[in-house]
C-alpha cells in the first residue's frame, strides 16, 4: 500500500435498524486488513465499533434514525468517529459498571463506553444536545507499518 502523509477516509452513514452495526463492522475488517493490523487488533476495533453504534442506535433519538461512521486512516493509526445528531448525554455523568454488582445478575448492559476504552489506544467522547461524537483511535503496530 501506498503510503501518504494525507489521511484518507471512508464514511458510511448507517440507519439505525437491528444488526447494521455490522455493516459498519465489515467496512471496518476491510479497511484494517488492508492497514495490515493483525487479528486480535481488527476483532477489538470491530467489538469497540459495535458498542458505540448499538449506544447511538438505542440512547441518541435522532430525528435522522441514522449514524454516521468515518475511518480516517492515518500514517500510524486507525481513526474511527461514530457521530450521531440525537440529544446527546454527559460522559462523566456514565455510572461505571461495577464488577461485583454485575456477578451472578442478569443484567447484562451498561459494559459500553468500558468496553470502547479497554479496546483502543484512545477514546474522546463530544456530546450535546447536537448530537454525540464518539473518536476511537487503534494505533499501528511496527508489523502493520512495515
Amino acid at each position: 500500500m501506498q503510503q501518504t502523509d494525507e489521511p484518507r477516509e471512508v464514511f458510511l452513514a448507517i440507519p439505525m435498524i437491528p444488526d447494521m452495526e455490522m455493516a459498519a463492522t465489515q467496512t471496518a475488517d476491510h479497511v484494517l486488513r488492508m492497514l495490515h493490523f493483525s487479528d486480535d487488533q481488527i476483532d477489538e476495533v470491530k467489538h469497540a465499533l459495535i458498542e458505540a453504534c448499538i449506544n447511538a442506535f438505542e440512547h441518541s433519538a435522532s430525528e435522522e434514525d441514522q449514524v454516521f461512521v468515518t475511518f480516517r486512516i492515518e500514517p500510524e493509526a486507525l481513526v474511527v468517529v461514530i457521530q450521531d445528531f440525537g440529544h446527546g448525554f454527559e460522559p462523566g455523568a456514565v455510572e461505571r459498571p461495577q464488577l461485583e454488582n454485575k456477578l451472578g445478575a442478569n443484567y447484562k448492559r451498561g459494559w459500553g463506553l468500558m468496553m470502547m476504552e479497554s479496546l483502543m489506544d484512545a477514546v474522546t467522547i463530544e456530546s450535546g444536545p447536537q448530537g454525540t461524537r464518539i473518536t476511537m483511535t487503534k494505533k499501528r503496530t511496527q508489523e502493520a507499518l512495515s
